[in-house]
């Protein structure tokens, strides 16, 4: 059986890094399957634990140029992504320092260089402008600027631009090194050779400037267009760094949900004591006491006390749930109301709170299948890219009537530091880790890329019948008095629910139920008879009862005829009536049914408005699952199927060519849920159904599943803008770059222009993403 494991991986910084190490670890013996992703820094690998060590995979991994370690085995899920954003905080403010460092000191290289402008000339057009226009302005304000030797303002610049390769840029040029050694090339190499080679041209320029002048050339030089080329990639790199932590925004705010202390009682010889105690000392079976306004510390069972729990940040439910002994708790969430005692149930790893952080790391850590169109573009795009500088430089070398080494060296480096596969690496997984940030917002858990593109192209929604559409719990709905029965609605209600607290039957549970939310007081029934398959007999108070169906009433001599249009217009909506008599008399009819949820008609409104199909499966009889789907709107019903038979109907969908979600929230909706191109399972469900389903909504509410769909178009045409600009950009960039408007426009891209634009195409496609954030899912 395979095991999967994630593993931290640093150093990547474009879609060439991440495919490569993908294609190494989907090599290795014994791997099933690798998903290496950029935005989260990790690789998730499936793997044979008789075949493969997790230690040959990091090895496997570091032998590719990249750094790599196995997380911490005691490390929790909450520990982990506050270890990632320290990581990525560390990582902006690294960057951002850089940026603006070597941002001054390419200004004030660009203000040192002015006496060159006069002397040697500058062949950047953008220099030239920059310069031209506080030339002026220099020469009035420090002439003594102008006057400054050329060897010394070279041999400063010189000495100003390696120390910011070394120092701001060195990263690029040493993992640019360690992709050469490794045979491969990525971005830090088009970056490395572009400015590498300007700044080699430059020091030849500076040192050795005879070998110009003899072939009648200007000795031009790049000091300054390196150092501004580094501090606008390194701003790109920040404001990137920037956008990936708002990319998981909704993810952090799950982690801080945990408390990091809890309120125990212990027992001592002196009584019961209240002590504070780390969240980590917490033991299962100890008693928390939690105040209005804390956070519930972890999962558990009320004991004593009564409350309204906010649960708004796990399930999306806006308004505050009541919860009574008996109920279970979930940690993290909000006491909004009372004081409460309650047992302490499932910790750690186990939690809710947990499973689901764990939940949305591999959602965001999973990989979309349009991703491979950029997977495969990535691949080839570095070595491509090295050689359409290399033709440029030779076309304008051989074609160029100026200073043909001048203009073929310019547009070569412009094409290479203009390039950029960041963005394409960018552009699904920053998409797939916001829209399961907005998802878990809405309270919906959608456990992967694949999933979130596949309920785009849903076109058939299948539904459970109880627990889904319905409350799943049957409940008194209707009760009808006989005409000539002069006891009032309660009193009768009273004697039938005493009696039937002495019965295990649903109907009987919900008329007890249904007795005791009307505050009746409850008496002991004598001579309780249970009829099977057909009601319940005995005495309460004195009175005789006989409480059943239509068999039972004429097996005791009891007409049914008052009532019976009443009994048929019930039983034609679905619900389930009993007859009750009293001393041999019909003295009423009570209807129990499992009502449709409030939410489950809007839903479906949804649904359809969605272009969706809806059809019901249920093991229920015809008549009551066709009654429960006219009044919801529901197109089609399936009724009275085993859940072998859901999967049938399942299939039948598919062969037509659909694409068919189900929802559902038991155990016997487990193989439809996995059968089903997207299985969407309910949350308060079997945890078997959780487990089997690729969407988990929440909270009990069918509008969370067309949220699911709605968000999964919304996002697919996100990821679909994102790729169509990463792959524009580079089409017409490049191009530019290697000078195509010059013959037509005379038009030159600087060098410069060409960096700012390879930064900022990075940030657009982030944040194109990041407006799903804000995106108003109806």
């Amino acid at each position: 059986m395979n095991a999967s494991i994630r593993i931290p991986v640093s150093g990547m910084t474009c879609a060439a890094c991440s495919a490569r190490i993908q294609r190494a670890l989907e090599k290795q013996p014994g791997v099933a399957g690798a998903n290496v992703n950029l935005m989260m820094n990790t690789a998730t690998v499936s793997f044979d634990p008789s075949a493969v060590t997790p230690h040959q995979l990091v090895e496997t991994i570091r032998a590719t140029g990249y750094g790599a370690q196995l997380a911490s085995p005691d490390q929790s899920a909450f520990e982990e992504q506050e270890a990632r954003d320290r990581a990525t905080a560390e990582e902006f403010r690294d960057f951002k320092t850089k940026a603006i460092v070597s941002g001054i000191v390419g200004v004030i290289a660009m203000i040192i260089s002015m006496p060159l402008m006069s002397h040697i000339g500058i062949s950047d057009p953008l220099m030239r402008w920059a310069m031209g226009a506080v030339h002026p302005f220099f020469h009035q304000v420090f002439p003594w600027l102008l006057s400054l030797p050329i060897q010394a303002t070279m041999g400063a610049l010189m000495v100003a631009t390696l120390g910011v390769m070394l120092w701001a840029g060195r990263h690029f040029y040493s993992r640019a090194w360690a992709a050469f050694r490794h045979h491969s090339a990525d971005m830090n190499t088009l970056i490395a050779v572009g400015t590498g080679a300007a700044f080699l041209y430059s020091v030849v320029a500076t040192v050795a400037p005879s070998l110009f002048f003899r072939r009648g050339l200007t000795p031009d030089v790049y000091y300054e267009a390196v150092i501004i080329i580094i501090a606008l990639i390194l701003t790109g790199n920040a404001f990137e760094a920037r956008a990936k932590t708002r990319t998981a925004n909704a993810l952090r705010a799950l982690v801080r949900l945990q408390p990091k202390t809890a309120r125990l009682i212990r027992t001592s010889a002196e009584g019961e004591i209240e002590l504070d105690a780390p969240i980590e000392a917490v033991a299962t079976g100890d008693t928390v006491i939690v105040r209005p306004g804390e956070r519930i510390p972890v999962d558990g069972d009320l004991l004593s006390g009564e409350s309204a729990v906010d649960e708004s940040m796990l399930t999306g439910e806006s308004f505050p749930v009541a919860k009574k002994p008996g109920d279970a708790v979930i940690g993290g969430t909000i006491n909004r109301t009372g004081a409460f005692r309650y047992r302490a149930t499932t910790l750690g790893a186990d939690s809710v709170l947990a499973r689901i952080v764990k939940l949305m790391r591999d959602a965001q850590g999973s990989r979309a299948p349009i991703q491979k169109l950029a997977d495969r573009v990535s691949g080839i795009f570095v070595p491509v890219v090295i050689s359409i500088a290399i033709a440029t430089f030779v076309t304008w070398y051989v074609a160029a009537e100026q200073a043909p080494l001048v203009r073929a060296f310019a547009a070569a480096v412009a094409v290479l530091i203009i390039a950029c596969p960041c963005a394409m690496g960018l552009a699904v997984p920053t998409a797939v880790m916001v829209a399961t940030g907005k998802g878990a917002e809405l309270g919906i858990l959608i456990k992967g890329g694949e999933a979130l593109q596949r309920a785009r192209d849903i076109r058939t929604i299948v539904l459970d019948k109880t627990g889904t559409v319905t409350e799943g719990r049957p409940t008194v709905t209707d009760m009808v008095v006989a005409p000539d029965q002069s006891r009032a609605p309660d009193d009768i209600l009273r004697l039938v629910a005493s009696l039937e607290t002495m019965s295990e039957h649903p109907l009987a549970d919900a008329i007890v139920r249904h007795a005791r939310e009307r505050g009746l007081a409850l008496g002991s029934p004598n001579d309780f008879q249970s009829v099977t398959g057909r009601g319940a007999t005995g005495t309460v108070d004195g009175f005789a009862l006989v409480v059943g169906n239509a068999a039972l009433m004429a097996e005791s001599g009891i007409s049914t005829t008052p009532l019976a249009a009443e009994v048929e217009r019930l039983a034609a909506n679905g619900k389930t009536p009993m007859y009750v008599a009293i001393d041999g008399a019909l003295a009423a009819v009570l209807a129990v049914a499992d009502p449709i949820k409030d939410t489950s008609r809007e839903a479906i409104r949804r649904f359809h408005a969605l272009g969706l199909e809806v059809v019901m499966l249920t093991g229920d009889n015809r008549r009551t699952a066709e009654a429960v789907a006219r009044q919801a709107g529901i197109d089609r019903v399936v009724a009275e199927v085993l859940p072998e038979g859901k999967v049938a109907e399942i299939e039948r969908l598919q062969s037509e060519g659909k694409v068919v979600a189900m929802i559902g929230d038991g155990i016997n909706d487990a193989p439809a849920l996995a059968k089903a191109d997207v299985g969407m399972a309910i949350g308060t469900g079997t945890d078997i159904a959780v487990e089997a389903g690729d969407v988990v909504l929440m909270r009990g509410d069918l509008r969370a599943a067309a949220h699911a769909i709605a968000l999964s178009r919304r996002t697919m045409r996100t990821m679909k803008q994102n790729l169509f600009w990463a792959f524009i950009y580079n089409v017409i960039g490049i191009p530019v770059a290697a000078g195509a408007l010059y013959p037509a426009f005379g038009l030159l891209l600087s060098p410069i222009l060409a960096s700012a634009a390879m930064a900022f195409s990075s940030v657009s496609v982030v944040a194109n993403s990041l407006r799903l954030r804000g995106a108003r899912i109806a």
